[in-house]
């Protein structure tokens, strides 16, 4: 679990499948309202308040985006308009409105371009040549939907994403909206090719 202070009332909680079936739940049982994931959000919640000093004290948003085979960010958001009342909220007492999203999309958040030409070279060998790239926040982004993945496993390419990346802890929407795309379409193929083939003539 990971977890990142976006301002005064909103924080950012990436959890991975892993962290997800040691508490004995999978990304479904979080359509549901039960006991199980009431726990879950209070462990977010306690862990956020130790770690962070975000304090749940009255009603909450909570954004769950869930990401094909990586895990899910969740957004947490206090509702600030209400004004904080010891008589009316206790720490037993969480008020929750919670939505779901999933997405297909596989979505990786990389530090440096080095990381984008090496992955290339690896996915475009596999005949992988799709996918988006964008730039946020001195970060890459690349986008791949599961229909360009050539017919490969997706945990296999999620595993080869992995040794040069990580699952982007932001929505995808958030990058669109204020990154910049850098490449439109077959963005490993054009990587590939500026980098690797040109560099070895």
């Amino acid at each position: 679990m990971r977890l990142e202070r976006l301002n005064y009332n909103k924080i950012k909680i990436f959890l991975t499948f892993d962290d997800l079936r040691e508490r004995g739940l999978t990304k479904e049982d979080l359509w549901h309202d039960n006991q199980k994931v009431h726990q879950l959000f209070r462990d977010m919640m306690n862990e956020a308040s130790d770690e962070l000093g975000f304090e749940a004290d009255g009603p909450i948003a909570i954004e769950v985006y869930s990401l094909q085979a990586q895990g899910m960010v969740i957004i947490v958001t206090k509702d600030t308009s209400v004004e904080e009342q010891d008589d009316e909220y206790n720490d037993d007492y969480i008020e929750m409105q919670v939505t779901v999203d999933e997405s297909d999309d596989i979505f990786y958040e990389f530090y440096s371009f080095e990381d984008i030409i090496s992955l290339s070279s690896r996915l475009f060998l596999l005949g992988i040549t799709d996918g988006k790239l964008y730039s946020y926040q001195d970060q890459f982004y690349l986008e791949i939907q599961e229909f360009e993945l050539n017919g490969h496993n997706t945990e296999n390419i999620i595993a080869l994403l992995s040794e040069f990346g990580s699952p982007a802890t932001i929505t995808i929407y958030r990058v669109i909206e204020y990154g910049k795309e850098l490449m439109k379409e077959k963005a490993i193929e054009q990587v590939y090719n500026y980098f690797i083939l040109k560099s070895s003539e």
